[in-house]
């Protein structure tokens, strides 16, 4: 996951970027940071913890410039530690550059060991930073040169924003994994925007110009916007992101996700119709998906689980247990609604199962007669290695368990999943529009680079 955000041209760039970056908080929720840009002169604020949180109006006081990024993070890649938190920034001959970076770059290692063996000096653990050092060591006599010479080496999922020689540079890896959009500032057309997704535009009055190109090298510095191709590939962009990362307000690839997660919903009441009384989602990530459930069905939509959005990342669980205490802190089903009740579940996925297990309890503690669990995704089978932390292969339920044995370990009346061709048509899938479905089927687009051994020594800074 991750999000990032960049701005070029505005005489309030950090406190736009403050903004996107809230617009984006779903997208990582462990560290933020901004990097303005004043004439020659870097910026940065950067903090564990929740945008709005960092970001006081002192702090953003300290961020001049008309030019500005910014990052939320969602550890993949190097560990939730303050020297990891984004954007990145360095001097090196050719000045100062800040990078932030969605995606996961799977040879990451074996980069910085060949890096470090060249004399490399590492401030952080993050796979960022090896694009960093990779752009440091060449000598080519423009930025788009060197960073497609740097970009040449690394492999798997990035899309970028960087700071350098005064401009905003925004890159899509050729696969196109991870999302990257332009925009422009309504009513200012020299004022240009990039972010993850469109729903960092409307906080703050921009509108959609076009997607990053899969492989778009875009420099917008100066009077002039530069696009540099780098040779095509086949288009990978993950489909996950409509089914769980996005916001459903968002537009990815020109695809709305609102309107796939609702075919996704519709699919799977085609696909798996059970008979029952009612439709309720998992929020907030099933609501969507279960409207389009509820819709073709034909059966009530009801909320019959309410989530409390205030949640910290950690609690104080109290002495006396109580049951289900992790789930119950964020969801609690609503009283009465359900008794008696054949209820249908849509989630979006399942991954190791145990979070389903404890609803699934939970809803039969609130009386529900039967209950059963519809996924709008296909059964998770392996691990993501291009920017998402799901678990190793043994982790995952679905790798292990038949939909029925599956149902049987969660203590539901039944589970179902959508096709992975269902999917695919809920999506708009076909010609250029390919999407990676390694984590359903197996079938990863890049061939992953065994890691060499980890070091036994790492630098943690608390």
């Amino acid at each position: 996951m991750c999000g990032v955000f960049g701005i070029f041209n505005h005489p309030e760039a950090a406190n736009l970027s403050y903004l996107g970056l809230h617009a984006l908080q779903h997208r990582g929720q462990e560290s933020a940071g901004v990097v303005s840009c004043d004439k020659d002169t870097l910026h940065a604020v950067r903090k564990m913890g929740l945008v709005s949180d960092i970001f006081t109006e002192r702090r953003l006081a300290r961020l001049p410039g008309k030019l500005a990024i910014g990052h939320v993070r969602y550890t993949t890649s190097g560990g939730s530690l303050p020297k990891n938190i984004q954007p990145l920034t360095a001097e090196y001959r050719e000045g100062a550059v800040a990078i932030a970076h969605n995606g996961n770059l799977v040879n990451a290692e074996q980069l910085r060991v060949e890096l470090e063996a060249d004399g490399a000096i590492f401030a952080s653990n993050s796979d960022t930073e090896v694009i960093i050092q990779l752009l440091a060591r060449r000598n080519d006599p423009d930025i788009v040169t060197r960073l497609r010479s740097a970009l040449s080496r690394v492999r798997g999922a990035y899309s970028l924003v960087m700071i350098a020689d005064g401009k905003l540079i925004a890159v899509r890896d050729p696969h196109g994994f991870r999302p990257l959009v332009l925009g422009r500032m309504k009513g200012q057309p020299d004022t240009y925007v990039v972010a993850s997704e469109t729903c960092a535009f409307d906080l703050i009055a921009a509108e959609r110009i076009r997607d990053i190109e899969p492989g778009e090298i875009l420099v917008i510095g100066g009077d002039e916007i530069r696009s540099v191709m780098v040779p095509r590939v086949a288009r990978r962009a993950c489909i996950f992101e409509h089914v769980y990362f996005a916001r459903p307000d968002s537009s990815l690839d020109d695809v709305s996700v609102y309107n796939a997660r609702i075919k996704m919903g519709r699919q799977l009441a085609l696909e798996s119709p059970v008979d029952a009384d009612v439709v309720i989602p998992v929020p907030d990530s099933g609501v969507v998906a279960a409207m389009g459930y509820a819709h073709q069905s034909g059966l009530p939509f009801e909320m019959g689980l309410i989530r409390n959005h205030y949640v910290g990342r950690t609690f104080i669980e109290p002495k006396d247990s109580i049951r289900h205490f992790g789930v119950k802190l964020k969801l609690n089903p609503v009283p009465g609604l359900l008794t008696g009740k054949r209820v249908v579940v849509v989630d979006d996925s399942i991954v190791r199962g145990t979070t389903s297990n404890k609803i699934v309890k939970m809803l039969r503690d609130a009386g529900a007669a039967e209950i059963h669990v519809r996924v709008s995704s296909p059964p998770i089978n392996g691990p993501c290695f291009y920017g998402i932390d799901t678990p190793n292969r043994d982790e995952l339920v679905a790798s292990r368990k038949s939909p029925d044995e599956v149902a049987k370990a969660i203590g539901a009346d039944s589970v179902a999943h959508l096709s992975a061709e269902g999917l695919l048509a809920s999506v708009g899938a076909g010609g250029d529009e390919t999407y990676c479905t390694a984590c359903f089927t197996g079938e990863y687009p890049l061939r992953i680079t065994r890691q060499p051994p980890r070091r036994q020594l790492r630098l943690v800074e608390v």
